[in-house]
């Protein structure tokens, strides 16, 4: 069975960040909230290679890479808070999640529902932002072939 592009990109994404958090959790890193942030270049990686694949195999379209893209990242995302919620009730549940969200913008100890929406939104956001940038990025290499000028 043949996986999709999106779906092989989108366990790439959460096998990086799953990756990278395990990694911050053994150096004892993962208190540190703004390392957080450097997840984006693993997001930006996968839905570059999306793209890349898509116009590699003759998907030539701006908006049909553009929706491929994301759909890549929320993939990703998606089974990035699966993960999380999965490995926060190995460690302990709440106790455990608690320690990790006093860096993070919730205030006092949400539940881990609440914890994987703020996250799951926080993703989503992150990927659309990524997507769109992305595109606009390939869109100055001139390879996507309906864009049609209008002239007045």
């Amino acid at each position: 069975m043949k996986l999709s592009t999106e779906f092989k990109y989108g366990i790439l994404i959460f096998l990086g960040i799953g990756i990278y958090f395990l990694l911050m959790e053994a150096l004892g890193l993962s208190k540190l909230y703004f390392l957080r942030i450097l997840n984006v270049f693993i997001v930006i990686y996968g839905l570059n290679l999306t793209i890349k694949t898509n116009l590699k195999n003759g998907k030539l379209g701006y908006l049909p890479n553009l929706i491929s893209s994301a759909l890549t990242g929320f993939i990703g995302i998606g089974l990035g808070i699966i993960g999380l919620v999965s490995y926060l009730k190995i460690r302990g549940g709440e106790q455990y999640m608690n320690q990790l969200s006093e860096a993070f913008l919730f205030g006092g100890e949400p539940s881990i529902a609440e914890y994987s929406f703020g996250l799951f939104i926080e993703g989503i956001a992150s990927v659309l932002i990524v997507a769109f940038i992305n595109m606009q990025y390939w869109r100055t290499k001139d390879v996507f072939k309906d864009d049609v000028e209008v002239t007045l």
